[in-house]
């Protein structure tokens, strides 16, 4: 007979009897029920939840689910692999005792990220947060490198609640406005309190561009911490956001036409506590390795956005002149470059300087946007590839023999197009596994697939709440 004293292998050691003792604390709390969240391969995030007082099972035995999610579509049918996407066989889900935090915009439920893990112990080779963790240790390892990340989020608050699918929006005020602000002010303070009250450490929070917009960017962190923190604050934007009647989108377009939401990551890269985009003898003060890391993002790039921009309504958004960064090219603060170099302010370059990777939006699971990134990265960096020349303004207001000469090239312009680039690419899919490569291939077609016969304002329609 097993106890919880002598666990399946897959959990941690001292987590049983950590979890007893955090759900005691969390029960005295009136917390009753625990999140466990994961993102799937398209870009939602799924979820069981356990009672407070089965804490200790969770983090003993795991809890089951299917490793089918793997290849559900946004639409939640599902296409299958030559390994995954059969209704056999079963995953556990471990939480993550470390990021375990009461949801301020949720009473009575508490929240944490999971590893999936085999019957058998293994790492699930499907698990995106295994796979970024992987790839950051390897690079500490191999290359001394450390990195800093964090992922902005835009979204779309709505007047709510929805019955027919529509998106009304809940404030009318200009972009980046004080009216906007005023509008929103009871809702978004809630939402800072919320945020502050689960330990997320915020530093802006704005209205954006679009009708109802805001942003919000919280603290960098190390990647996995950076894609937990972005899963659970747009937790939270949601809640706090219903308990004001109130919805939200992050859909990369909430119609389909105008600025949509983005979702850009930063990151830099440390070597022996000093900041590699900064300080160095390269264009804007870069070390030799982070223009070489940066060189190696804009060589895979178009590969790239099959996991930055993978949903059909992502290519609604990416448009040229709309700071959508569609041309692989990079500038120091040129919005309108995939790769924007962020120096900082004179004084904290060398705390702040970063790449900021523009294609991206919520619809991408962040694990998996942050491990080809830094696979991309990383590739550059071992082979000690040249950066290309800087590009300043728009390109796609360069004249075609200007942007030619330059090496101006535009990203996919459709999701089929950059699934295709992506499978072609060995190092992105070595970086993932071949399962969860195979994976992506597969869902990224199998969106393309069910939209095929819709028109840009029907594909909008569709993805509108999925994420």
């Amino acid at each position: 007979m097993t106890t919880l004293a002598d666990p399946v292998p897959g959990g941690r050691p001292g987590d049983v009897e950590r979890a007893t003792v955090l759900a005691e604390e969390l029960s005295g709390k009136g917390v009753h029920g625990v999140v466990l969240a994961y993102v799937d391969t398209a870009g939602v995030c799924r979820v069981k939840t356990v009672p407070t007082a089965k804490l200790p099972a969770a983090a003993a035995w795991g809890v089951g689910m299917s490793p089918v999610f793997d290849t559900f579509l946004a639409n939640d049918s599902i296409v299958t692999t030559d390994t995954l996407g059969s209704p056999d066989g079963d995953l556990r889900l471990y939480p993550d005792l470390d990021r375990l935090v009461a949801l301020a915009g949720q009473p009575g439920w508490a929240w944490a990220p999971v590893d999936r893990i085999t019957q058998e112990g293994e790492p699930h080779p499907g698990c995106s947060r295994t796979v970024l963790r992987r790839i950051v240790t390897e690079a500490a390892e191999r290359h001394r490198i450390t990195f800093r990340a964090g992922v902005e989020i835009e979204w779309a608050v709505g007047q709510g609640p929805v019955a027919d699918g529509e998106f009304r929006p809940a404030a009318w005020g200009p972009a980046y406005g004080a009216v906007r602000q005023v509008e929103l002010g009871d809702y978004t303070a809630d939402l800072l309190a919320a945020c502050a009250r689960q330990g997320i450490e915020v530093e802006q929070l704005h209205p954006e561009y679009a009708s109802g917009q805001f942003e919000i960017s919280t603290s960098a962190l190390d990647p996995v911490a950076a894609a937990d923190v972005s899963v659970l604050v747009r937790q939270t934007i949601r809640a706090v956001a219903q308990r004001h009647g109130l919805v939200v989108s992050f859909a990369p377009a909430v119609f389909a036409e105008g600025v949509g939401n983005g979702g850009h990551l930063h990151l830099s890269a440390w070597r022996d506590g000093v900041n590699l985009h900064s300080g160095g003898t390269g264009r804007y003060g870069m070390t030799a390795d982070a223009e070489s890391f940066i060189a190696g993002v804009l060589a895979h790039l178009h590969a790239l956005t099959a996991l930055t921009a993978p949903s059909p309504a992502s290519y609604l958004r990416l448009k040229p002149s709309q700071w959508a960064g569609v041309f692989s090219v990079w500038g120091r603060e040129t919005r309108e470059a995939a790769v924007r170099i962020v120096t900082g302010t004179a004084g904290l370059t060398d705390r702040s300087a970063n790449l900021e990777l523009k294609p991206v939006d919520l619809a991408a699971n962040p694990y998996l946007a942050f491990t080809g990134l830094i696979a991309a990265g990383l590739d550059g960096l071992t082979s000690a590839m040249p950066l290309p020349r800087e590009i300043t303004g728009d390109p796609a207001l360069l004249p075609a023999d200007q942007a030619a000469a330059a090496g101006v090239r535009r990203l996919p312009t459709s999701l089929s197009q950059a699934v295709r680039a992506f499978r072609a690419d060995e190092r992105l899919r070595a970086a993932l596994g071949p399962a969860l490569a195979d994976a992506v291939v597969a869902v990224r077609f199998g969106e393309s697939d069910a939209v095929a016969d819709l028109d840009d304002e029907q594909i909008a329609a569709a993805y509108r709440w999925k994420y």
